[in-house]
């Protein structure tokens, strides 16, 4: 390739989990170091980040697409540079090279933080792959954060070394590590500074970070969330995606004792057959599952848990998938994620006996999605009646109206005059399966 001129705008499209979208703001703003800025809606950007995820089926094949698309018709002179990043990037690296001329850069979600020197040898006219998986340097070369929205995400905690069957993670991301305890201090205290009013903590499995606090004390996950309830302006705290294993005494503990703490909960099952669970690699058994739900529920009443489910993993059998059914029946979530079982290339499930054909699949997560609706819309109607505080996001379709966020984690609309990042008084007026409809009670606070 010949030597191009430098970018002037970029466009990072990021798929998939939270994490992959807290990545795409932190290569935002290594980008912007370089003086590159955002395009403008409707305009075609100078570079294109594309922030892959690899978990779903054919990931890899929809990278190709949109290069395609955003190749198609142009001459390299008019098309924008492309960089691969993500956890496709990281598993298919040379691949996308071979097969994929028109992109330029390549960058695994461990490497990131070297995207602008990638950037400066790109417009050269070189070529760079860089898919290495240094421990958390990374973190130690992003800029501060400078502007946030209210609500912001933070990564604690990257990596897994749970090892499930069916998941690429361990892989692509690494094993799992932990941000030390000043650093999310310092980048916590810097996003409230820039806007933020909630702060949702990120990790593959966020309740296994562990650290040490400024006196030397070991401490884990609940001790860092009582310490970031002490950030002045900070009025809101989340975590996700825990995992049933590490979840302790002292986190059960926080949701019944920390204000700040948000009454929701995100604790994947993937499944309510002990034999599946067991299959999957799970640690924990559908009985055990729900009494560590039972536990969260004794010290905090009104939490809305929520959950991840994978339907037709090899084996599965009709009774079997009639389990997680009858484990959906008895926790009744306020809101879940749940996907049909497909195979990922180098993971143990991928090989194993008893594949499930398609229309199996596809017919036991209809039923499955149909009894998560319901209890969706049961819990969002239990709901009205509520006086709670919402966050304001940003604004509605139609003039006057405001979109936030419940407690709970409901997505709620209401017209009055409030600006983005108040929490507003709302009464929870209407409610359907997806959305609520309140009514603002006084002005809101600051």
């Amino acid at each position: 390739m010949k030597p191009i001129d430098p970018p002037k705008t970029y466009r990072v499209k990021s798929f998939g989990c939270q994490m992959n979208v807290y990545d795409g703001e932190r290569m935002a703003e290594l980008l912007a170091t370089r003086g590159i800025t955002p395009a403008a809606d409707g305009e075609d950007a100078d570079l294109v980040v594309l922030n892959t995820c690899h978990i779903r089926e054919k990931a890899a094949e929809k990278v190709y697409s949109d290069i395609g698309r955003l190749t198609k018709g142009k001459t390299q002179k008019k098309a924008p540079m492309i960089a691969v990043a993500g956890c496709v990037a990281q598993a298919e690296g040379e691949e996308i090279m071979a097969r994929a001329p028109a992109v330029s850069m390549v960058v695994g979600p461990q490497a990131y933080h070297r995207l602008p020197e990638m950037l400066d040898k790109a417009v050269q006219g070189e070529r760079i792959t860089d898919t290495d998986m240094p421990a958390i340097a990374k973190f130690d070369s992003l800029p501060q954060r400078r502007r946030s929205a209210p609500g912001a995400f933070l990564t604690v905690q990257e990596g897994c070394d749970k090892f499930c069957t069916y998941c690429v993670v361990p892989y692509t991301r690494g094993a799992e590590i932990s941000r030390p305890y000043r650093d999310l201090i310092i980048e916590a205290q810097k996003l409230v500074e820039a806007g933020a009013r909630e702060i949702t903590l990120l990790g593959q499995n966020v309740n296994a970070w562990s650290g040490e606090d400024v006196k030397g004390a070991a401490i884990g996950l609940a001790a860092l969330i009582r310490d970031l309830a002490k950030v002045d302006g900070l009025r809101r705290i989340r975590y996700t995606t825990s995992h049933p294993n590490d979840m302790d005494d002292a986190l059960i503990a926080a949701h019944g004792e920390v204000e700040k703490l948000m009454p929701y909960l995100h604790l994947p099952v993937q499944s309510g057959s002990n034999r599946v669970l067991k299959a999957m690699n799970r640690s924990h058994t559908a009985e055990s599952y729900l009494k560590l739900l039972e536990r969260f529920r004794e010290v905090r009443p009104d939490i809305a848990l929520s959950g991840d489910f994978i339907v037709g993993f090899p084996g599965e059998t009709e009774a079997e998938f009639e389990e997680t059914l009858s484990l959906v029946d008895a926790v009744k979530y306020s809101a879940a994620y749940s996907f049909k079982y497909s195979p990922r290339p180098g993971t143990p499930a991928a090989t194993m006996e008893g594949q499930i054909a398609a229309e199996v699949m596809d017919e036991r997560l209809q039923r499955l999605q149909s009894a998560l609706n319901r209890d969706q819309l049961a819990f969002n109607q239990a709901s009205i009646g509520k006086t709670c505080d919402v966050l304001v996001e940003r604004r509605g379709k139609f003039d006057g109206q405001w979109l936030g966020k419940s407690p709970w984690l409901q997505s709620v609309w209401f017209e009055g005059d409030v600006e983005i990042g108040d929490l507003a008084r709302v009464t929870l007026a209407e409610a359907g399966p997806n959305s609520i409809r309140g009514e603002l009670l006084q002005p809101a606070l600051a």
